[in-house]
């Protein structure tokens, strides 16, 4: 081993063994926590989770069919991390994307899973139970597709209904809204509405590109079957501003949402 080698594992070991166990331990992804760290984090007031809920389907030659869960749990992240006191659960990629036989919609085109609405109404219901039996106060579902969002509030209407509350389960529509909110401000630029698309098109391929690059297909940008728009003209740069405010329009509805005196602010 060169001396070089030598003397960079022994400051990592340094910079490691400097750390408090609890800061490496520590963030804002529950998966990565142990019970008893979650259960610390929760007594000491931590009473918000954020479900970041995505899909797998086709976008393209150019996105990838992982686009939503990875965009929603970047995005949740951030999120999180604004809010403070507040935890994201893992990502569902599995949702409802048509029928499977004969296939419809997204299922048409390789790579597309689709589960059916009540078995996906099912899965959000039994985490939103979850996660408030251990003692999150504030379940927050993160729809970052458009087919579920009536699916979203069902669940939370029920849950609400039944625990007495108006904001135990929150449906943030305001998070969808944002991520629509987007195409206006591109249109503002001088994007046509042929280019900004409804799917895989510039807006949707910006707001992808700006949260990880790796999403993006850059040699294969045009307009094909499986595309609403043309992304031919898309970039992170163009994407950034989008990202931006659907955090801060999140943070802000979440804020508002879990506010009040039935559910004061954590």
């Amino acid at each position: 081993m060169s001396e070089r080698r030598r003397l960079a594992i022994a400051l990592a070991v340094a910079v490691l063994a400097a750390t408090p166990l609890r800061s490496i331990a520590a963030g804002v992804w529950l998966e990565e926590l142990t019970s008893v760290e979650l259960r610390t984090l929760i007594d000491e007031g931590t009473t918000t989770v954020l479900v970041p809920i995505g899909g797998t389907e086709q976008n393209g030659a150019h996105l990838t069919l992982g686009k939503h869960n990875v965009r929603v749990r970047v995005l949740a992240a951030r999120i999180a991390e604004q809010l403070g006191h507040t935890v994201v659960a893992p990502v569902i990629a599995y949702v409802p994307e048509g029928n499977i036989d004969p296939p419809s919609q997204h299922m048409r085109y390789a790579g597309t899973i689709s589960v059916p609405v009540a078995a996906f109404e099912a899965v959000i219901e039994g985490t939103a139970r979850s996660l408030h039996r251990h003692g999150f106060r504030h379940v927050v579902l993160l729809g970052d597709h458009g087919g579920y969002q009536s699916s979203l509030q069902r669940v939370a209407d029920k849950l609400n209904r039944a625990w007495g509350g108006s904001s135990a389960v929150v449906a943030l529509t305001e998070y969808y809204a944002a991520a629509q909110a987007f195409d206006a401000r591109l249109a503002a630029q001088g994007y046509t509405p042929q280019e900004i698309g409804r799917h895989a098109g510039l807006a949707d391929t910006s707001l992808a590109w700006a949260v990880d690059e790796s999403l993006v297909r850059p040699q294969r940008l045009q307009a094909v079957e499986g595309v609403s728009g043309d992304p031919r003209r898309a970039s992170a740069a163009l994407g950034r501003d989008g990202i931006e405010h659907i955090v801060a329009a999140s943070v802000a509805a979440i804020r508002a949402r879990t506010a009040g005196p039935a559910g004061k602010q954590n």
